[in-house]
């Protein structure tokens, strides 16, 4: 209703020849918010920009100087007909944020084996299973855009029973994905006259995963709702003080004092301590190498201790009814799982790789998909500068590998010929916890979280590693689902 409202709104001021945007950025009119005679109620934004983590003039300056990002922006807004928050803060890396697009744009718009309207209520099925509500309205909207029956919103349990019988996968795929088995994808695959294709459940896997780990950058990077949307803005009048409406909304606001100024005495020497590990670890590598048994173990040391990692102080967020009625079993999570202290089994990467056999199976179920994700897997774990917040010509192969692999190994995805000793050199607790969190509770991602990670970091380099998380989340999500179907198959 909100949205309904704003938008509303929105168009009857165009029909009074002042645009909504102008009347936020010129102050002139400020005064002309508080007439009456304009007999509109004129939504305000509620936030600073497309993230409450990063300064909007940051996010917006991206855009300036780049003109490859400029035109990634209007072709978006061209497919589109909007510019989403999440594709501005992406646009730090826009090599990524171009393959990113083309990727969701392919499962979401192009030829494939779904209906248009059952890949966006995948979408919103994914997204609440992690109370995204930012995902789940912009697909809502896209649903209904489509043609979907707004009957579906009100629960699954309106939905036909083929998106019902997703459920079950939705909820282990986001939450234990170590759990699915072919027995999972034969119950999908052979319900009779609701039965999925293997083209069918491919896309929808795809689909689920996708949105699962979009969630996870979501949170992370602490995307606000745009204007228009539930959420992005309130009908109230602003608080009275020295500042404008407009300089709230444009960010000049006391809440864009960044903190970094504050932990300064804490954090000097960051990076370098980080930089001189590096180079340590470079150096043990060169003169020795451990057993395989001594490399088994380390790997089962940093499971378990990441079994370990509490992801929040703060307790359960129970989810809203107005997201939660779009799955079932809203008490099923990580935390429940490893408070019981339940056994992550090691999934061997030798057994079963993207490269190796993922790849190929999405390629020959859902042609250009398997190569759409190859190169956006590549595109995140292979993006580098040669920076290290001010420090240039660095080679930091070594920190995004250890990233990668300690996400993986969360999910129990074991590399033989990685010593995870590494990771404990490299990445300390606040980090730990931060990616934790993302990764397996996005929706507990808090603002201090993302400050106490890599505080002399630029928010540039903490968006590349959000992409890093948010990928290798989706490859390990992936892996365990192509590997159920493969065993289904064969």
């Amino acid at each position: 209703r909100g949205m309904r409202h704003a938008v509303a709104s929105a168009q009857n001021v165009e029909n009074t020849s002042i645009a909504v945007t102008d009347l936020f950025k010129i102050c002139n009119h400020c005064e002309r918010l508080r007439k009456k005679d304009l007999g509109v109620r004129i939504p305000r934004p509620l936030g600073n920009g497309p993230s409450r983590f990063i300064p909007e003039k940051e996010i917006l300056q991206v855009s300036k100087v780049d003109s490859r990002t400029q035109s990634i922006f209007e072709d978006a807004f061209a497919a589109l007909g909007r510019l989403d928050n999440i594709s501005l803060v992406m646009g730090f890396h826009p090599q990524y944020l171009e393959s990113f697009l083309r990727t969701q744009h392919y499962l979401l718009q192009m030829d494939g084996p779904l209906p248009l309207h059952y890949r966006h209520y995948i979408g919103i099925m994914a997204a609440a299973r992690h109370q995204c509500s930012y995902l789940v309205n912009l697909h809502v909207n896209d649903f209904l855009q489509v043609g979907g029956d707004a009957k579906w919103l009100n629960g699954l349990g309106e939905a036909p029973q083929k998106l019902q019988q997703l459920g079950e996968l939705n909820k282990i795929l986001a939450h234990r994905p170590w759990l699915i088995t072919k027995e999972h994808m034969e119950a999908l695959l052979k319900a009779e006259e609701h039965s999925w294709s293997l083209a069918e459940l491919i896309h929808a896997v795809v689909l689920l995963t996708h949105y699962h780990s979009l969630a996870s950058f979501t949170f992370g990077c602490g995307i606000t709702p745009e204007i228009h949307c539930d959420g992005g803005h309130t009908f109230r009048p602003p608080s009275l003080s020295q500042y404008c409406v407009c300089d709230i909304a444009n960010g000049n606001g006391h809440a864009n004092l960044h903190d970094d100024q504050l932990g300064d005495q804490d954090m000097c020497g960051e990076v370098e301590v980080l930089m001189e590990r590096m180079k340590q670890l470079q150096e043990c590598r060169d003169d020795e190498e451990a057993s395989q048994e001594e490399m088994a173990t380390r790997f089962e040391r940093e499971k378990t201790e990441s079994m370990l990692v509490v992801t929040s102080e703060d307790e359960e967020c129970v989810p809203s009814r107005d997201i939660s009625r779009h799955f079932e079993d809203p008490s099923y999570g990580y935390k429940d799982f490893s408070r019981r202290g339940e056994h992550v089994p090691t999934f061997r990467a030798q057994d079963y790789s993207w490269e190796d056999h993922g790849y190929s199976l999405v390629n020959r179920l859902y042609p250009d998909v398997g190569q759409m994700l190859d190169e956006k897997f590549q595109m995140a774990y292979n993006l580098t500068y040669n920076t290290m917040a001010t420090h240039k010509d660095v080679d930091t192969s070594m920190l995004r590998r250890a990233i990668w692999n300690y996400i993986h190994c969360m999910f129990g995805i074991r590399y033989d010929d990685y010593d995870y000793g590494e990771i404990n050199q490299l990445l300390d607790r606040s980090f730990k916890i931060y990616i934790k969190t993302m990764v397996c509770s996005p929706e507990k991602t808090t603002k201090r979280m993302y400050e106490s990670f890599w505080r002399q970091f630029q928010h540039s380099e903490k968006v590349h590693v959000n992409l890093l998380l948010m990928e290798a989340r989706m490859q390990a999500e992936l892996l365990y689902a192509l590997r159920a179907i493969t065993r289904y198959m064969t």
